[in-house]
């Protein structure tokens, strides 16, 4: 496998999910503002310029989209301590929660198996093996920001 196909296989991947959350005001969201919102919940008290880093994408509209949030609830800002220029951005309290109640709500099982034309018995084995993927790059990004 090469750097392509595992940045294809990534976004084949992200469709999945996308399929398998149950469906909310995030479907609706343009791609840029589900990238911005899932970066804050990745790396909760970041500065606009870490967001904007992080995602690529131009400061204003990373400002522009987070202010969106913040006036929907969805997020909260503060001025940074050390630097009153820099503004932070996290989750709004009890966001990650809610969120995660909604996915633990769902399986990726059906949708696993309709997008890799497989029977739901063989859906377990993936399964399994998402999870280890998944157990092992969290493991490795300990400490770290790709």
């Amino acid at each position: 496998m090469n750097g392509l196909e595992l940045f294809l296989l990534g976004h084949k991947l992200i469709r999945i999910g996308q399929d398998a959350i149950p469906r909310s005001g995030f479907h609706a969201l343009p791609a840029s503002a589900r990238t911005i919102l899932v970066d804050v919940f990745e790396h909760s008290g970041s500065s606009i310029g870490e967001i904007t880093d992080r995602t690529g994408f131009p400061q204003s509209l990373v400002s522009a989209t987070v202010a969106k949030f913040r006036d929907t609830g969805v997020m909260v800002t503060e001025p940074d301590p050390t630097d009153r220029r820099r503004t932070l951005v996290r989750p709004a309290p009890g966001m990650r929660e809610q969120g995660q109640r909604q996915a633990d709500a769902a399986t990726v099982d059906d949708v696993l198996a309709r997008a890799l034309g497989v029977e739901p018995a063989e859906v377990s084995q993936i399964i399994a093996t998402l999870e280890s993927l998944a157990h092992r790059l969290s493991k490795s990004e300990a400490g770290r920001d790709l």
